[in-house]
């Protein structure tokens, strides 16, 4: 049975953002550093497959997407799948889905943050990676409104820079069409470690999902700005992975440490890679600010179900945010920026929002036709798409989230146990 409804009580989040800013939003929890980095490591798994994996990781979140939507529409609250979950599959599976989505989400922000470190000052990067989650900390405390106008101008100086990267390639005449070819390198293995990991870079529209208390009509805005926000994000990362490989080539496209910036030197446009290494940056700072506005919401959400501590539940009088659990997310994403490494980050938190989407693909199986169900084929791909490539990631990835969300699930059994028993 599903809860009361919270409109009216005193912590209810205030409902502000239309369809352009939940667009934005996802834009800039997606067009982040993933573009700047995901390439790389991507094109190692798959070789000359890059572009296959590329496609894969596209339809399973066109499925997500699809999915979140119409739940989303459906459960207007803040909390994303953990909600989801909880109210079509059990209070188990949307705590499952809350701690992965955490947990996985905190480790991203890290690795956001460290991106910017190493591009604006490689010597401290830790220390300008906790001052990066300090500053975007305090913009998020002030307002979701705020949050939303930054996030519009660091979308644009972002597709700004990757435009200038895609032009500078394709009008460089050392492009070579060979280079997208599929060789004996590729494997179907490799492909689906390459989709699992860029799919850590198409993994943000769901932020509009998280944000659903704070959406204008949203049986309304968010089916349209969810599709939206992930067809542009798809259109940028296809024509930016086929201009960079039509340069580099998949042998050097996988050694590349700044691929992005390897392939503006190698189309003899070395004067733009200043302007690469600021649009990493700022892009990296986008995707952070939209990762703490999503985790802090999923923290609100499980805060007043109470599993977490009831004061994380506190919306701020004024600025109407969930300022404690904004705090609490913010010094733990600094706690761990400063000590942490971002290729297990990314690893980690991939597997994490794989099993994340994985409930809300189950739990859009439950709605009914009246309620906005999509076609069946549609969370059914979801499904198997995200199990398939979370266990597809590299070993250590797969070890250490199962791990963490077996620790979760344990502690939730506990907690329950000692419930009965009181």
């Amino acid at each position: 049975m599903s809860k009361p409804s919270i409109v009216g009580v005193p912590d209810e989040l205030h409902r502000r953002l239309g369809v352009s800013d939940a667009v934005v939003i996802g834009l800039g929890s997606m067009i982040g550093a993933g573009i700047f980095a995901a390439l790389a490591p991507a094109a190692r798994a798959a070789g000359s497959g890059l572009l296959i994996g590329l496609a894969l990781a596209a339809v399973v979140a066109y499925c997500n997407a699809t999915s979140s939507a119409r739940l989303a529409a459906r459960h207007p609250a803040s909390g994303g799948t953990y909600v989801y979950g909880r109210e079509r599959l059990g209070a188990f599976w949307g705590y499952l889905a809350g701690w992965g989505f955490v947990v996985g989400k905190t480790a991203s922000c890290a690795a956001m943050a460290l991106t910017v470190g190493w591009y604006v000052w490689p010597g401290q990067a830790h220390a300008v990676a906790v001052a990066a989650v300090v500053a975007l900390t305090a913009v998020n405390y002030t307002g979701v409104r705020k949050s939303a106008l930054l996030t519009r101008v660091i979308v644009a100086v972002v597709l700004a820079v990757l435009a200038a990267v895609v032009v500078a390639t394709l009008t460089s005449g050392r492009t070579g069409a060979a280079r997208l070819a599929v060789g004996d390198d590729t494997t179907f293995g490799g492909v689906l470690q390459a989709a699992g990991l860029l799919f850590f870079a198409f993994a943000g529209y769901a932020r509009i999902a998280t944000l659903g208390e704070e959406v204008r009509d949203p049986r309304r805005t968010i089916p349209r700005a969810v599709p939206l926000a992930l067809g542009i994000a798809l259109v940028v990362y296809v024509t930016v992975a086929v201009s960079v490989l039509l340069v580099l080539g998949p042998v050097r496209l996988a050694a590349a440490a700044a691929p992005l910036s390897d392939a503006v030197r190698a189309a003899g446009a070395g004067g733009l890679e200043p302007v690469v290494r600021v649009g990493a940056a700022v892009a990296a700072l986008g995707s952070l600010l939209a990762l703490i506005l999503g985790v802090s919401r999923t923290t609100l959400a499980m805060a007043r179900d109470r599993h977490l501590p009831p004061a994380l539940a506190a919306v701020h009088p004024r600025f109407k945010v969930p300022h404690r659990a904004e705090l609490v997310v913010g010094l733990i994403v600094a706690a761990v920026a400063a000590t942490a490494d971002v290729r297990a980050a990314i690893g980690f938190s991939s597997f994490g929002v794989l099993v994340y989407y994985a409930v809300a693909n189950a739990s859009a199986l439950t709605l009914a036709p009246d309620e906005g169900r999509p076609a069946r084929i549609v969370p059914v791909v979801g499904l198997a798409g995200c199990l398939v490539l979370a266990f597809a990631l590299p070993v250590s990835s797969v070890i250490s989230g199962a791990a963490v969300l077996a620790a979760g699930a344990a502690v939730y059994g506990v907690r329950r146990a000692a419930a009965a028993r009181s």
